[in-house]
């Protein structure tokens, strides 16, 4: 039977309007019957979306689905199962990453599969359908992309087995994606201390030119830039606090569990941010760090418009190499600081995976406890090796 998604009626009580959602079950004897749960007064729930948020809230699709296949689930039944447990109510995930795998799910997986028993999917056809996504001739996906569908999919079964809805997980004959997709020819433009420092010269507002070096010595990801507030300056004990990360119009929790930490502030970074501070209006430990000068301070400015707009521009007039159509932001910083760190500084990978706050060992090869000292000299010999003098008080920004 297929995934219900049921409907909503108001029904009439004796306290007042009742939104019903109504949905069908079939009887050992084959006949169907109509059955309702209901959700909630209509004087609390005043519109139909209202009480379908309220349905979602309270994972009753599953819960009409639990009971309507009676027989082997349907992969659509699973993936759904799998968002409501992964990302219902009381999901701990980020408000970025919900939607992404949502779309993932519900514009590939379910598209794919929907109508086809879970555990009847050979591991041979999914291995197939993940190599058509890297050939097609329309919007071929990349490796990385087709990893994470895979990751995903495998993620489906596995709630399922967890909660006993399936008895087998295809997934685990299907070979790793490097096995049946092409490498993907994506490498990030990395640029050297030089280069960054011609970067620098070239923007004129200080605002630009405090964040950019910011991210060039301690490669925060642009979204921890953005959230930063002055409280965040740890001055006295020479190091930044990352404790949450600016997503869609509001504070979120940092991308990883290793990203909540600190990053160090060597005495020349915190001198320019200290220049900064003396010349932006915003300047009280609630404020940003960074702030939307046009928004009055009361939110950060635009990471968006400021690649476009600013960085590019002045990359490209630094002399940076970047091919049309060729992505170029501030994460090129971060990524520009890890391989200067490992392959010119020769910093050892602990220290650098402590800067860099990788949760994955991929990422830095090997994860080792590492003295605050060492990444605070690390930073310390970029910033030199940047040729940037301490700061010098300027004229303030009006």
């Amino acid at each position: 039977m297929a995934y219900q998604q049921g409907c909503l009626r108001k029904v009439s009580r004796k306290a007042g309007e009742v939104w019903s959602l109504r949905y069908r079950t079939t009887k050992p004897d084959g006949s169907r019957v109509e059955n309702t749960i209901t959700v909630g007064a209509v004087s609390e729930f005043k519109t139909e979306s209202a009480a379908w948020r309220e349905v979602d809230a309270r994972g009753l699709r599953s819960e009409i689905n639990a009971k309507v296949q009676t027989g082997r689930k349907s992969f659509e039944a699973l993936a759904e199962h799998y968002l409501e447990k992964d990302f219902g109510k009381n999901t701990q995930a980020s408000a970025t990453t919900i939607p992404i795998v949502q779309h993932y799910v519900r514009d590939y997986l379910i598209p794919r599969w929907k109508g086809v028993i879970a555990e009847d999917i050979p591991p041979v056809e999914i291995e197939e359908w993940l190599a058509s996504l890297n050939t097609r001739d329309e919007n071929p996906l990349l490796r990385p992309t087709i990893s994470k569908i895979k990751w995903i999919m495998g993620r489906v079964y596995r709630v399922g087995l967890k909660h006993q809805l399936i008895s087998k997980n295809p997934m685990q004959g299907v070979d790793n994606v490097d096995r049946f997709t092409a490498k993907h020819s994506y490498e990030a433009i990395k640029i050297t201390p030089e280069q960054t420092l011609a970067i620098l010269q070239q923007l004129k507002n200080p605002i630009h030119r405090a964040l950019v070096l910011v991210c060039a010595a301690t490669a925060l990801r642009a979204s921890e830039l953005l959230a930063l507030r002055w409280s965040d300056i740890l001055w006295t004990e020479s190091r930044i606090r990352v404790s949450k990360r600016w997503a869609k119009g509001a504070d979120g929790e940092t991308k990883t569990e290793a990203s909540d930490d600190y990053v160090p502030l060597h005495p020349l970074l915190a001198s320019h941010l200290r220049e900064w501070k003396r010349q932006t209006p915003h300047t009280k430990d609630a404020d940003f760090v960074f702030p939307s000068l046009t928004e009055n301070g009361r939110m950060p400015l635009s990471a968006c418009s400021f690649v476009k707009d600013r960085l590019r521009p002045a990359a490209k007039a630094a002399g940076v190499a970047i091919p049309e159509g060729k992505r170029f932001g501030l994460h090129n910083l971060r990524h520009s600081l890890s391989s200067w760190l490992v392959t010119k500084a020769k910093i050892d990978i602990g220290t650098s995976q402590a800067i860099l706050r990788h949760s994955d060992r991929e990422m830095t090869l090997l994860y080792t406890q590492s003295d605050p000292a060492e990444t605070c000299a690390a930073q310390g010999r970029y910033l030199d090796a940047l040729g940037i003098l301490e700061a010098c008080p300027q004229e303030s920004v009006a």
